[in-house]
């Protein structure tokens, strides 16, 4: 299948880019890995008669700490996330994610921007943000502003980004040191979206159980934060009792459709799942 026609610009400059596409309109489209867009234009279920390229902005490709968090460029690709000794020590959660994500072909490609900003609900690092409690850096011609993960998502490829503004990098604060951490995913076979995911970081006390975070993926319109399974766990040994609360808070949260994955009672069934062995190997990982 071949996309229709579209005029094509290579921005140097985030500004630059957001002046394009306040210039051109509803008519362009920002355009990171491609993994989600170029598809669409094949099917001729996007028909964009821009494309405004982000790849050449080098100012958008970074990884870096500062004042106790981990700050991503959008054009970070998801092998050079992978790749990062300070990552894999921070935040090594995001590392067993990523290595998740499709393929290395897609992965050398793909962007941390591009994943989260379309809102594709089967993308897994929406969910992971969310969990981490993460904060998006966006630019428009109005000027830059923050939003939380959290409150991002909208619905199936809607989002808070507003027409012209583009993710411009990624905030995440660094969890404490010791802390647990898991991120499960069922998926039919390599490359394939979840049938049904679940991101857990969590910290223990004296074999208690002190915070906890818990993100879904693929399992709604958008990706959910599971705050009530979370709060299920906080203050529990992470038991059998304590776990089967969570599960149930879980699966009484998601709201998934029947596909080529599973009907709405097993992807139902397998958030639960995934949210018990991601409890239970993040267990194992705290100290």
């Amino acid at each position: 299948m071949i996309p229709g026609s579209f005029a094509y610009h290579r921005p140097k400059s985030a500004q630059e880019a957001v002046n394009l596409l306040a210039q051109l309109g509803e008519d362009a489209r920002p355009i990171a890995g491609g993994h989600s867009l170029i598809p669409m234009m094949k099917l001729r279920l996007a028909k964009p008669a821009h494309l405004v390229d982000l790849g050449r902005i080098g100012d958008l490709k970074f990884i870096r700490e500062e004042g106790g968090a981990i700050l991503l460029g959008a054009m970070t690709t998801q092998h050079e996330l992978i790749a990062s000794d300070r990552l894999a020590k921070a935040l090594p959660i995001l590392r067993e994610a990523a290595l998740l994500i499709a393929d290395p072909q897609v992965r050398y490609q793909g962007t941390i921007g591009g994943n989260v900003a379309n809102g594709d609900p089967g993308n897994d690092m929406p969910a992971l943000m969310q969990c981490l409690d993460a904060s998006y850096q966006i630019l428009g011609k109005g000027g830059e502003r923050q939003v939380k993960a959290r409150d991002f998502y909208q619905g199936a490829y809607f989002t808070a980004l507003e027409p012209g503004e583009i993710v411009t990098s990624v905030r995440i604060p660094v969890p404490p040191a010791g802390h647990g951490y898991a991120y499960e995913k069922l998926k039919r076979k390599v490359g394939d979206y979840a049938t049904a995911a679940a991101a857990i970081v969590l910290t223990l006390q004296g074999g208690t159980c002190r915070s906890a975070s818990i993100g879904l993926t693929n399992l709604s319109e958008t990706p959910l934060y599971a705050d009530a399974a979370a709060v299920a766990l906080v203050g529990s040994d992470l038991g059998g009792a304590a776990l089967d609360k969570a599960v149930a808070a879980a699966e009484a949260q998601v709201s998934p459709v029947a596909d080529g994955r599973g009907s709405v009672e097993y992807r139902r069934r397998m958030a639960g799942v995934m949210v018990r062995r991601a409890v239970l190997r993040a267990k194992s990982r705290a100290s």
